[in-house]
Order: structure tokens, then C-alpha cells, then sequence
């Protein structure tokens, strides 16, 4: 048996399996910035308030893009 899982144990190749775990580890990240928005809201602090909303932005939209790819790769 090889080293690297290819899709024989699970039934997902491997870059499908990347792709969906970028998705979620996107997804997760936005919920999380969440509670660091409000942390820094609840201090005043403006300048990070703004870069957690930046970073949750971002990552909102790797997660938007890497559904799109699964709806497109999945449905092949």
C-alpha cells in the first residue's frame, strides 16, 4: 500500500479533498474573525477592527471562489 492516499481509501482524490478542505478551513476562518471584530470593537480599537474585517473579507471570498470551483468540478 502506498504512502499517499489517492482517492482508493476515501473516494475523493486528492485535490478534491484539498479543495474541500480549503473551503472549510476559509469558512471556519470567517466565523472566527467574527469574534475577533467584535473583541476589538468592544476596546475601540478601530485600526484593528478594520484589518479583521479586511482579513475576514478575504477570506470570504477564497471561500466563495473555492465553491465555485467545487460546484464546477463536482458536477463534471
Amino acid at each position: 500500500m502506498s504512502d499517499a492516499e489517492t482517492g482508493q481509501v476515501t473516494g475523493t482524490k486528492d485535490k478534491d479533498y484539498n479543495l474541500i478542505w480549503f473551503t472549510e478551513a476559509c469558512l471556519s476562518n470567517v466565523l472566527r474573525l467574527e469574534s475577533y471584530i467584535q473583541d476589538a470593537q468592544r476596546d475601540g480599537d478601530q485600526e484593528l477592527t478594520s484589518f479583521f474585517q479586511r482579513a475576514q473579507a478575504e477570506s470570504r471570498k477564497g471561500a466563495e471562489q473555492a465553491k465555485e470551483l467545487l460546484k464546477k468540478r463536482l458536477n463534471d
